[in-house]
């Protein structure tokens, strides 16, 4: 039998008062959620919560190290992740823990016979740790998110297309950092795997400005595909940008450059033998 101490009264308190203290506990929550989450979805929350809360103080302790303490942990973790995936704010979820608080000081009206001072201080102590806990894990919860999408939008910011039998392009819109060019590079290995193309043109018409790191990067895509078996043309370079090669001294050596990916894929073309021929229709 587990000696009566704080935690054990305080589970005494919260059997003996669940109905109202879920009743008030859900209410205050709902209402800073403002609907966003459906009553039945909220009130299976807040119950599976205060089970792990009651499981836990049962124990005779507030400690998280313990079997019961890890299952509340669970409990925080999958409704931090839920809050998180569903773009609800920190705030939104740290109140969904903090509320018992006041629904515990709400129904008991502050009475002492009921919870001591020093109970409710120990109580309030508790939540706050789970509190923190809470915001732990929605945090790295949003991070997960946040870099899962950020790895979808540098896939759908490069796309590599195939313009002709044997020959595929990667448009580069925007800046081309360390991240995005071995997106850039990978997803362009594994197209030229896949197609067996012998012909590729990288097409830096969107690419703002060229500095030497941008240069690396290109230069490290075109070996790799030269590695692969396919020759690499590097499109899109403007007067403004062929100016700042020639003022770095960036050495492009032997890969073929063009102004614009209409010649590029002229040149790739001819390369592998194919003729372009500008017809003209006789008008009647």
């Amino acid at each position: 039998m587990v000696e009566e101490n704080s935690a054990t009264r305080l589970a005494t308190v919260l059997a003996e008062h669940q109905g109202p203290i879920l009743e008030h506990w859900n209410d205050t929550v709902g209402a800073t959620l403002r609907g966003r989450l459906t009553k039945s979805e909220l009130k299976r929350q807040i119950s599976d919560l205060y089970a792990g809360l009651r499981s836990t103080l049962e124990s005779g302790s507030t400690s998280l190290d313990g079997p019961r303490g890890a299952e509340l942990l669970a409990l925080l973790n999958e409704l931090s992740g839920s809050r998180a995936r569903h773009s609800f704010s920190v705030s939104e979820t740290a109140i969904s823990i903090f509320a018992v608080k006041d629904a515990l000081n709400a129904v008991t009206g502050g009475d002492d016979k009921i919870v001591s001072k020093a109970d409710f201080a120990e109580f309030s102590s508790f939540i706050d740790k789970l509190g923190l806990r809470t915001v732990e894990a929605y945090v790295t919860a949003r991070e997960t998110i946040i870099t899962e999408q950020s790895e979808q939008l540098l896939e759908l910011s490069t796309p590599v297309v195939k313009l002709w039998d044997g020959v595929v392009a990667v448009p580069i819109i925007g800046t081309l950092d360390s991240a995005r060019s071995q997106v850039v590079m990978e997803r362009l290995l594994q197209t030229l795997v896949d197609t067996g193309s012998p012909y590729a043109i990288l097409d830096i018409t969107g690419v703002p400005a060229v500095d030497t790191q941008v240069a690396q990067h290109i230069l490290k895509t075109v070996v790799a595909a030269q590695l692969m078996g396919a020759q690499c043309i590097i499109s899109g370079i403007r007067p403004q940008i062929a100016q700042t090669i020639v003022a770095l001294g960036i050495e492009f050596g032997e890969i073929v450059t063009k102004a614009n990916l209409a010649d590029a894929l002229q040149y790739a073309l001819r390369a592998s033998g194919v003729e372009v021929r500008r017809t003209t229709k006789s008008v009647r």
